[in-house]
Formats: C-alpha cells, structure tokens, sequence
C-alpha cells in the first residue's frame, strides 16, 4: 500500500475514534443529568420591553435551526428545544391576560415535520383564541422560518432580512469512491430494492432519483399550499416565486412575501394601531431558569472554544444517521 493510501486510511481510522469517542461523550451528558437535578423550575419569565396598562402584547422567539434533537445535555442545553418552544407558543396562546402575541423569526429553517407543528399550534392559536399573531422577521426568516410565518395575520421583514428560501431540500455524502481508493468493502443486507436507498456507499440509481423527487415534490405542495392559504395567494404566484431563492425583507415586501418593513418594536406599534390598543404593555416571554440549562452555560463557558467544535461533531454525527427532508435554507 502506497504512502497516499496509507494516509486516507490514518484520516478514516481518526474519524472512525473520534466518533465513537463523541457517542461516548453524548451519551455521558445527556438527558440523565436532567433526571438527576430535577430542581423546582420557573416555567416562564417575563420582561417588559415597553411599559403599559390594559392590553399585553406577548413576544416568543423562535430562535436557531428548527429541529427536534436532545437539547438536553450539558454542552448543548442554550440551543433550540421544540417541545419547550411548542409549550411556550401553546401556554402563551391560552393564557387569558395576553391579547396578541408577536412571533420573533430567526431561523434559516429546519424539519419538515416541526416546522409544520409549529404552523398548526400557530393557526389553532388564531382559530382558538381567537387572538393575533404578527411575525416580526430578524437576520433569517427562510425555508422553514417562512413556512411557520406564512399563517400570520401580519409579517413585518426588516428591509435586510433574509427570508422566502421556499422549498425542500434532502442531501446526504456519497464516500464510495474514497471508500474504493483505500480499499474498503461494504458488504450490505437489505429485504428489499429500496431498503438502502440514498445509501452512502454506492451510486442511487434512476429509479431511485424519481422516488425521492416525488417524495420532495410531495413536501413542496404542502409548503406552497400553506403559503397560499396563508398569504391569499394563486398557486401560480406562490411557485413562481419558489424556486429556493432567498429574498431580502425588501423585495419579499415588494413580491406580497411579506406586508411591512420593520423591527420588532415597529411591529408591536402595527399591533397596538390595527387593534387600537394605543397603551398596551409589551413583554417577552423567555424560558424559566432550568439547572440543566445553569449547568450547560457553566460547561460552555468552561469549554469554550472546544464546546463548540464539540457541538459541531455532534450535531454532523446525529445528522449522518440518515437523511431528512428539511425546509432548510443551506449555502
């Protein structure tokens, strides 16, 4: 064997350790250690972000990729949590004392499915209650962030924001040739043709390109018929403008995308002057202190810069067990 090959095989050999080394890591950290502080938590905390009487204006930030991964262990606890995000979109929606709630988007997107729960807990919200949810669009409001925005009353963009992305993505690596090179076999056992279909260890075939183009084109109806109940627009307007591109708050406003440039403090004024609400107190809701969470930005900031390559590891190795459909924006 040559030095060449020599070589790759040392660099698969050190991937193959570091990802058992991280399983190992992972399954140290995780959800048992929420089990073993299980300490009393507040639910919820308030901060006022503009003073007021009578009516309440509630803000939830839906902040970072939308996926439903363990969020649970010490080196991962600040990131997103969709069952918490969900409760705390379906508690502040039930909550007699909020009037309107203002969803902050900052999101390039995330999974088919929660993206879609995400959409449903806001138009039962709206159908319900009975109250208004606004969308205010930070730095990323795209793929899956304007899925969950599309039902909206009102969506106000920043005129930079970054949003549409309307599509669906489905990516996965292919090593087979490198697999070839240094001379490793797969050897593969399915019951069926299509059992390993998108397999990473040899080519897809044809018949296998046209099942997952259905599968995607599937997705993408749903994702365009939301966008037409949601916006009052022709399905012809919605596809023309989906084609996966980006937009910027700007000509989102311009192509009927979005209906008001802003910030968040300008869509609680859009609020306060469609409801006639001219006093009303404006409060975001945040998550309650959590030990598990305490926990977590001790270890962070232990780590630091190492947290977060072990965090990147992570999140590679849980995506590799297999490849999702996502509305996902991705450069």
């Amino acid at each position: 064997m040559n030095r060449k090959r020599w070589f790759a095989l040392g660099i698969a050999v050190i991937l193959f350790a570091v990802s058992i080394g991280f399983r190992f890591m992972s399954s140290l950290f995780a959800t048992d250690v929420e089990a073993l502080f299980d300490a009393p938590q507040q639910q919820y905390q308030q901060e006022v972000i503009e003073q007021g009487t009578g009516n309440k204006i509630a803000v939830v930030e839906l902040d970072g990729v939308i996926q439903d991964i363990s969020t649970s262990s010490m080196l991962n606890s600040g990131g997103y949590n969709h069952d918490r995000f969900l409760k705390k979109l379906e508690d502040v929606g039930e909550n007699r004392t909020v009037d309107g709630i203002i969803l902050r988007v900052n999101t390039p997107g995330g999974g088919v499915v929660e993206s879609d729960e995400i959409h449903d807990k806001i138009v039962e919200i709206q159908e319900e209650q009975d109250k208004p949810v606004y969308v205010s669009m930070g730095n990323q409001a795209a793929s899956g962030g304007y899925y969950v925005s599309a039902p909206a009353d009102k969506i106000v963009a920043h005129p930079a924001t970054l949003t549409g992305s309307i599509g669906v993505i489905m990516q996965s690596i292919n090593f087979a040739e490198l697999a070839e090179d240094i001379g490793i076999d797969f050897n593969t056992i399915t019951s069926g043709e299509f059992k390993d279909i998108m397999s990473q260890t040899r080519e897809m075939t044809d018949e296998e390109q046209d099942i997952l183009q259905n599968m995607i084109d599937d997705m993408y109806a749903d994702f365009v018929q939301v966008i037409v109940d949601g916006r009052d627009m022709s399905e012809s307007e919605v596809r023309d403008l989906g084609d996966g591109r980006v937009y910027t708050g700007r000509q989102a406003a311009d192509n009927g995308l979005v209906d008001e440039l802003g910030s968040l403090e300008e869509t609680a004024q859009v609020m306060k002057e469609d409801f006639d609400w001219p006093n009303a107190q404006v409060v975001e809701y945040k998550s309650g202190f959590e030990f598990n969470n305490f926990l977590g930005g001790w270890a962070q900031s232990m780590f630091k810069n190492e947290e977060a390559d072990l965090t990147a590891i992570q999140e590679l190795i849980q995506q590799s067990d297999g490849p999702r459909a996502m509305y996902l924006y991705t450069k």
